[in-house]
């Protein structure tokens, strides 16, 4: 029988005394986080300096600046050449641009990542960003320290879900070090990451992210990356104006998925081994360098001369059409690289063209509002990209404008599209994921509030042929039941038979004069009515049964409902007929009568009698 004190158990959450444990092994990760976001800035800065430059370096230089000519083109071919033999030979997983990867890995990998992702994946980004890919570090980052965290919880004896959470503590923390955006990955980690809101996980993410955090003023600089002069957005006008740009940026990000993945489709296509892919992605990125060499690279100098102004015109519109074309060839040919830094410019870009028509005219203020509107949009991640915007800016004054771009272009792609550029690949490879977290009724309601109350009993000396015989003869009260409680003349549970103990008895040669008793089982498995719905069914499937008494808790003898599947099931119906059932209001009820006076009225002018013409 259950635990009397179950019910003194009964809290807002379910975290318990492993959530310590979790937070120092998250604090932990979090460290390792921030030296990898290390290793890997320096990584791209390397090969930068090496392809383009001819010299050893690796401080993040832009490949815009370099004077090879014509000879550019061939660098982005080789690094795609480089990362599809890595990718055949090495790992498949490094294809991408990680947070999909990252999101297989926690679905359908029980959160297992292995050692040969972990170091070909930062290896692979930072050859294809380093050879001009036009992306960010935030995707590599997020599967590569993903990756140690899995490792990290694989070495000790933890659940699935714990290692989860130690997996996304290393995706966060990663972030948190490359952006200096500790908030923002904590929030991206609950947005699109673990899949629920917990505090048995979101506090030791939060933990991995602050670490990371802290690390990185010592090893990557202090302050914003892209200091912003603050911006207040004025007034209603403002807000309008803001609600405008998310529209725009709304629809501008169901314009970049359907891109990237028109053109995956396209490569798909073609008759040659997806190991070849890449290379001609890069033939494709090459060719864009040309025209504006600005679109490549990861592209941090584009996006502070954006926030600044230093960009507009024409200038502007070829930068963000050349480097959405030449993003989404490099990502539909599956190389290495993220997706966040190339959605700011892109979003700046936007932004840019859009300022002169705008209330004030402030170039930099809308690129920056159109960049959180892209980001949130496109990842729809509406609260990760306006804390992500203001950790990178420190313009807290343009928050209301933010809020509004943000949430209007999440609205935008949710009700255009069925799946965000993230979840569209995960998709496609055959895993359906829900992004809505709501809490399960399983949690949310108790035993009392969906149980049978008037449940047909038995007595215990009824043979069991004649209760055969009223279930074959469909019996109105005992037919249509898969179970009966027993219960004695004084009223008292005293066991269970089912149609199962029911078939079992009648197959036994010597059964002619057993009684329901004597089938059925006294060895009772019950709930309570005020225990949590989840909990008793937990119990009927570790147990293997289908049904359970349901008993007072000061009396385990007094039967006082019955809990079976089907009553289970009630439970998810109420919550889906809850959210689907509409009643009409004070405003339409008095619309309704108005309607219906005014029919009336013209019904009676109709019958009046008419006079000659």
């Amino acid at each position: 029988m259950p635990d009397p004190s179950s019910e003194e158990r009964l809290a807002d959450f379910s975290a318990d005394s492993r959530l310590i444990l979790l937070t120092g092994m998250a604090g932990a990760i979090g460290v390792v986080s921030a030296f990898v976001a290390l290793a890997l800035v320096r990584l791209i800065g390397l090969f930068t300096n090496l392809f383009y430059f001819h010299r050893s370096g690796s401080t993040l230089v832009s490949p815009a600046g370099h004077q090879l000519g014509l000879w550019a083109v061939a660098i982005p071919v080789a690094g795609g050449l480089i990362i599809g033999l890595m990718a055949r030979f090495g790992s498949e997983k490094i294809r991408g641009h990680g947070i999909p990867e990252a999101l297989e890995a926690i679905l359908i990998g029980r959160s297992r990542m292995s050692l040969k992702v972990a170091i070909l994946k930062p290896l692979s980004s930072a050859i294809s960003i380093g050879t001009g890919g036009p992306f960010g570090a935030e995707g590599p980052i997020i599967m590569t320290g993903g990756a140690f965290g899995s490792l990290f919880g694989q070495a000790f004896h933890l659940s699935d879900v714990e290692r989860k959470t130690l997996l996304v503590a290393g995706a966060a923390g990663g972030m948190a070090a490359v952006f200096g955006t500790p908030v923002a990955a904590a929030l991206l980690a609950v947005e699109l990451l673990l899949f629920e809101w917990k505090p048995q996980s979101f506090i030791p993410v939060a933990c991995a992210c602050a670490v990371a955090g802290v690390l990185r003023v010592p090893l990557l600089g202090a302050g914003p990356i892209f200091p912003f002069p603050g911006h207040a957005v004025p007034g209603w006008t403002g807000l309008l104006a803001a609600l405008v740009v998310g529209l725009a940026a709304g629809f501008g990000s169901g314009l970049l998925t359907w891109l990237v993945y028109g053109c995956e489709d396209l490569f798909q296509r073609l008759p040659i081994h997806w190991m070849w892919w890449p290379l001609i992605g890069g033939a494709v990125v090459g060719v864009g360098g040309l025209f504006y060499p600005k679109a490549l690279g990861v592209g941090y100098d584009t996006i502070q001369d954006l926030l600044t102004g230093g960009l507009a015109g024409p200038v502007v519109l070829g930068l963000m059409l050349t480097k959405a074309v030449i993003w989404s060839v490099a990502l539909g040919s599956g190389t290495s690289g993220g997706v966040l830094a190339p959605l700011l410019i892109m979003g700046g870009a936007l932004g840019a063209l859009e300022a002169p028509w705008l209330h004030g005219g402030d170039v930099g203020l809308w690129a920056m509002v159109s960049m959180g509107a892209m980001m949130g949009g496109t990842m729809r991640s509406p609260f990760t990209a306006i804390v992500f915007m203001l950790e990178l800016t420190h313009d807290v004054q343009a928050l209301p404008g933010l809020f509004v771009a943000c949430i209007a272009a999440d609205a935008v792609t949710v009700l255009l599209m069925k799946r965000s550029i993230l979840t569209e690949k995960v998709a496609r490879r055959g895993t359906h994921v829900v992004r809505e977290y709501t809490v399960s009724p399983l949690h949310a309601l108790r035993v009392g509030e969906v149980m049978e109350s008037n449940v047909p009993t038995v007595p215990p000396g009824l043979p069991v042929a004649t209760l055969f015989r009223q279930v074959a003869n469909f019996d109105l009260v005992l037919g249509a039941r898969h179970a009966w409680p027993i219960v004695d003349e004084a009223g008292r549970l005293v066991g269970i038979i089912t149609r199962g103990d029911l078939i079992r008895s009648l197959e036994r040669l010597d059964a002619e004069h057993e009684t329901v008793l004597e089938a059925g089982s006294s060895s009772l498995v019950v709930t309570y009515p005020d225990e949590i719905l989840e909990r008793a069914t937990s119990r009927m499937l570790e147990r293997g049964i289908g049904r359970l008494p349901v008993v007072s808790r000061e009396d385990p003898r007094s039967l006082v409902g019955y809990l079976g599947r089907t009553q289970v099931m009630s439970a998810w119906h109420l919550a889906a007929r809850q959210e689907r059932s509409r009643e009409p209001g004070w405003l339409t009820n008095q619309l309704g009568a108005f309607k219906g006076r005014t029919e009336q009225t013209s019904a009676e002018e109709d019958t009046r009698p008419r006079g000659p013409l």
